[in-house]
């Protein structure tokens, strides 16, 4: 019986790999919730979601006061049943961050359980669409970067085979961001995929103009260039541009993302398995866009984002930004700027038990 006997709940700070700044904030740490659930007949899953510094203890008091009581006796293998009964439990405190996050760490342990039992990898049992996917690098495009460090990093990662690179933009004037982007386009040639992002930094007035002195650079996405909740001003920078608008890291809901699609203001879906609740709305998110005929290209945690965009047909990118390798035996295989969908029942990631340990916080 795949009935729930225990479930436990607990949190990891990793310090970050490198420095991350944005036009809004930086990468403190990551606050890593676990969530372990074992079943009657020997089952066992391991979860997990995440911040970037802060809120960390939060999503662990409502998981372990409010959240985890619900789960013993449940069926694990209903995870349809249990995200639906546990959304309803929290819904005082839903739409938003906090109750997301927790429901993510539940419901990503119960799929790493099912897969386990079904002794399939996660990415074959939710859809199984293809068994690689691009990468496009990050690490090197932070808006602290010098001009100079950007294009080396963007060559750097051009040479090491990645088929894409993501600049973040920002600056006070337009035109340092434009003469930015215009250098390391200039040093990459054009058969390379360059996505900026604003980190919703931005009026919709003043990305319409940004987005203009950036279109020559022929750039990918244009990302969060605006707030996650301003649908009108998205859709304003949608119908002013050529460049595809880029949202979903700062959504926590299905229904915000059926409203930017049904608006026509996102031309890339970058739905985030943490902050929307789970793999289970974010297989529903992924569907919808392909339903619309967009693409996803979903924001960090590639280490479980392979296995959902390998599931799903109209994945085009995973983001590449290494995070987990202080608590993790090995990495994600990469073949040619690709990630390869992992072969081992379950999520797909060797934890590393005792270097959780070692982090936990007390």
């Amino acid at each position: 019986m795949s009935t729930i006997t225990r479930a436990e709940a607990y949190l990891v700070d990793i310090p970050v790999e490198t420095v991350r700044t944005d036009a809004v904030q930086a990468f403190l740490k990551q606050e890593t919730l676990f969530v372990e659930v074992r079943t009657a007949d020997g089952g066992h899953g391991t979860g997990y979601a995440y911040t970037i510094g802060t809120g960390g203890t939060a999503v662990l008091a409502l998981l372990r006061d409010y959240l985890l009581p619900h789960l013993v006796g449940r069926d694990a293998a209903r995870v349809e049943a249990v995200w639906r009964d546990l959304h309803a439990a929290t819904r005082a405190t839903a739409v938003g961050a906090i109750t997301s996050l927790a429901l993510a760490a539940i419901d990503t342990a119960l799929w790493d359980l099912r897969a386990r039992a079904a002794g399939l990898p996660l990415w074959v049992l939710a859809g199984g669409a293809k068994d690689r996917i691009p990468l496009y690098d990050t690490e090197g495009g932070w808006l602290h970067l010098t001009e100079d460090e950007l294009v080396a990093g963007a060559k750097a990662s051009q040479a090491a085979g990645w088929p894409g690179v993501k600049l973040k933009v920002g600056k006070p004037n337009p035109a340092e961001d434009a003469a930015r982007i215009g250098a390391v386009r200039a040093a990459l040639g054009d058969d390379f995929d360059v996505m900026v992002d604003a980190n919703q930094s931005l009026t919709a007035a003043e990305a319409i103009r940004r987005a203009r002195l950036l279109e020559p650079h022929q750039l990918a996405w244009f990302e969060e260039p605006l707030p996650a909740d301003d649908v009108a001003g998205h859709e304003l920078l949608a119908r002013a541009t050529s460049i595809p608008v880029a949202v979903g890291e700062s959504m926590y809901s299905i229904g915000q993302f059926a409203e930017y699609l049904r608006r026509q203001a996102a031309g890339v879906v970058q739905v985030d398995v943490a902050r929307i609740g789970g793999i289970t709305p974010w297989l529903k998110v992924a569907h919808l866009a392909e339903a619309c005929n967009v693409v996803v290209c979903p924001h960090f945690l590639m280490e479980l984002h392979v296995s959902l965009c390998a599931a799903v047909p109209n994945s085009r990118y995973v983001e590449h930004i290494p995070q987990l390798r202080a608590i993790t035996r090995t990495e994600i295989a990469i073949v040619d700027g690709h990630a390869l969908a992992p072969g081992e029942p379950g999520l797909g990631i060797d934890w590393d038990r005792d270097a959780i340990e070692d982090r936990r916080v007390a």
